[in-house]
């Protein structure tokens, strides 16, 4: 009978062919036309998401703001570390839906708002999917990685399979620069959830829109950050 760790690193093995694979038509035509969506969003809207995601940049690279209870999961195995992780995730979505229904709903101040919300709340997640696996966040490189998470989540093709090959050799990785280059690092993601956001910002359907969006961007922001740390965990499991 095949072990847990045996299922999962097939799983793993699973996502990276998925990840790694050219993005589908739709997002394909949406890179394509990237230039005409930003011409359609408001200069105001891209002040904030730049202002945003710098500061949320600096604020976990120095740790600020971000802080989430150690947990007692030296002894638990990956099976319940994944367990709690989903349970997190399943929390996290919906928080991040209402958040997205509530601001969508305000017309254009309100989704703006939106941007740095859902920022920390993606944070937030991440940091605690980080205690959940065993990794200490106060540690420089752990922050670090997480910012990895992320990218890894919200880039282009190309972006990503860096990231993921980044993670991969993480060790290797964090030798060679523990610099973020924020200025890349905000126009990926920016570049990633344009197509959902600007309609958020349209009256009358932008509750329906932020909460959609939100609730899978929650959902895609986790299903990487489990498979990235399984990705770890498997790793010591084979150099111990």
């Amino acid at each position: 009978m095949r072990t847990y760790e045996e299922k999962i690193r097939d799983e793993v093995m699973a996502w990276k062919r998925k990840i790694t694979k050219p993005s589908g038509w739709f997002r394909r035509l949406a890179n394509k036309s990237q230039a005409k969506m930003n011409a359609l969003i408001p200069e105001k809207a891209h002040v904030v998401i730049t202002a945003s995601i710098k500061k949320m940049v600096q604020a976990v690279l120095t740790g600020a703001e971000f802080t989430t209870k150690k947990r007692d999961v030296g002894n638990l195995s990956l099976e319940a570390k994944d367990e709690m992780l989903q349970q997190a995730i399943n929390t996290y979505k919906k928080m991040a839906a209402a958040e997205g229904a509530g601001t969508g709903a305000g017309g254009l101040l309100l989704g703006l708002a939106d941007f740095p919300l859902l920022l920390t709340i993606k944070f937030k997640f991440l940091f605690e999917a980080a205690a959940i696996y065993g990794f200490d966040v106060t540690d420089y490189h752990e922050r670090l990685f997480i910012l990895h998470v992320f990218q890894l989540a919200f880039s282009s093709d190309e972006r990503r399979r860096y990231i993921l090959d980044c993670i991969e050799h993480w060790d290797q990785c964090i030798q060679e620069s523990q610099e973020i280059d924020w200025r890349m690092f905000q126009q990926e993601y920016r570049d990633y959830i344009d197509v959902a956001k600007l309609l958020q910002l349209v009256p009358g359907i932008g509750a329906i829109v932020g909460a959609y969006a939100n609730y899978n961007l929650l959902d895609h922001l986790g299903q990487t950050a489990m498979n990235a740390y399984r990705l770890r965990l498997l790793q010591k499991l084979l150099t111990a």
